[in-house]
């Protein structure tokens, strides 16, 4: 029988390409996400009527606010995007958390603009997928 256990005299053990793919793939939807937070941020910032804001709403937040929130978390997108692409553990970690931060925002944004708000989440749970596989960061 074959032994599969790591052996320091070989290196590093090699990494699935599946691995590196899902990363590559997440690290380029971290960027695209964080392109569209900023658009969706700066469009709120810029101009207050281009969302309808929904009346009795529980989580009614001015939409210059919520423009801030989404400007914000998407510079932080583009960041761990970037650094996911350098295949660093603090950057999945981040990106993870970030994603999860993202979809929250985006959940309690779904009656400012609905669509666009489940791409969002939909998006992030993928980043998050293809983060939580085996192999796809250092450890």
């Amino acid at each position: 029988m074959a032994s599969t256990q790591y052996d320091p005299r070989q290196g590093e053990p090699e990494v699935s390409g599946w691995a590196v793919g899902g990363l590559v793939f997440a690290a380029s939807i971290m960027t695209l996400v964080g392109v569209f937070q900023i658009i969706a941020g700066l469009v709120a910032l810029f101009n207050d009527e281009f969302y309808v804001v929904a009346r009795n709403y529980t989580f009614d937040l001015d939409v210059s606010a919520w423009g801030w929130i989404h400007l914000i978390i998407g510079i932080l997108f583009l960041a761990a995007g970037f650094g996911l692409f350098s295949r660093k553990t603090w950057a999945g970690v981040t990106a993870i958390m970030l994603a999860m931060l993202s979809a929250l925002a985006n959940f309690f944004f779904i009656p400012y603009y609905p669509i666009w708000a489940l791409v969002v989440i939909g998006l992030n749970v993928w980043v998050i997928w293809s983060l939580t596989r085996a192999g796809a960061i250092d450890t």
